[in-house]
């Protein structure tokens, strides 16, 4: 029991779930921020998003050891589906399973009490959860899913989960999304430098692959500058100027800058990845704590 139990928190990628918290965490302060503060809708896209980013997982889970891109060689932390540890008609039925039971009342929920947007961002979300590795053609593949990981664990979480609370939508949510979508941006790079050797042999052309491994570690240390340009943008733009303590979560990580881009490679960037989600988590949290000082 335990085992399996072990084996099932694996499959979750814990440490790359701070990416779909920090987004929350912030849109929430935000509301707070204006009076609009709903604790129900603050929950649901809370567990939405979670909801989401762990479909998302087990179906990468499920897609990736069918099309060959997990396999011995993998340098990342083992994939249940294709060590056997987890059988694919398991994996696939976990995925529906957090779609069905967790993701879809969310959905209804928001839709219920703030409109159809919330239906339609909904529904992109959960084909993009089978979109991002479900074919030869899908987002990862094609590289396009840093894209997908700074606008949704970004912009839109953020301004979406402002929008589920205040019911109306505004631009200053979705600026201060930038921030953490860089840093989950930073994530997905990171995650595609380590695995760019297995990626290019199961011809899964991520932008690692596709302009390689220097432009993967510019991409890396890029998007956590950005992250903290965003942070310190805001805190002048709004004069909230505690926000900008969310900076400090991105300045945390110059060393892991300087250690990708001396040319740590391999299993040794499984640190860096999770340095980087510590990090996200961390840029949330204070720019979330220092919006209502």
């Amino acid at each position: 029991m335990i085992q399996t139990c072990t084996i099932w928190f694996s499959a979750l990628r814990p440490k790359t779930l701070s990416a779909s918290i920090a987004p929350v965490a912030m849109g929430t302060a935000i509301a707070h921020g204006d009076g609009a503060f709903h604790a129900g809708s603050a929950l649901a896209a809370l567990f939405g998003a979670l909801g989401i980013q762990v479909a998302c997982n087990f179906a990468n889970d499920f897609f990736d050891a069918r099309q060959g891109a997990d396999t011995a060689d993998r340098l990342g932390p083992v994939r249940a589906v294709s060590a056997g540890l987890i059988s694919a008609r398991t994996m696939f039925a976990a995925t529906i399973g957090v779609l069905a039971f967790i993701v879809v009342p969310c959905i209804v929920y928001l839709t219920v009490r703030c409109g159809w947007p919330f239906a339609v961002l909904g529904a992109l979300s959960i084909l993009l959860a089978f979109g991002y590795t479900g074919s030869r053609w899908s987002l990862a593949y094609l590289g396009l899913g840093d894209l997908f990981a700074f606008l949704f664990f970004g912009p839109l979480a953020v301004a979406g989960t402002y929008a589920a609370q205040a019911v109306v939508w505004s631009w200053t949510p979705a600026l201060a999304g930038c921030g953490v979508g860089m840093l989950a941006g930073a994530l997905i790079s990171v995650n595609n430098l380590r695995d760019e050797p297995t990626d290019r042999l199961a011809r899964k052309r991520t932008l690692a692959v596709r302009f390689g491994v220097k432009f993967a570690r510019i991409e890396f240390a890029s998007c956590i500058v950005a992250a903290v340009i965003v942070a310190i943008a805001m805190a002048a733009w709004t004069s909230r100027w505690w926000c900008v303590a969310a900076a400090l979560a991105g300045i945390a990580l110059l060393p892991s800058i300087r250690r990708v881009l001396s040319g740590m490679s391999g299993r040794l960037l499984n640190r860096e990845l999770g340095a980087t989600g510590k990090a996200t988590l961390g840029y949330g949290l204070l720019f979330a704590i220092g919006w209502n000082l």
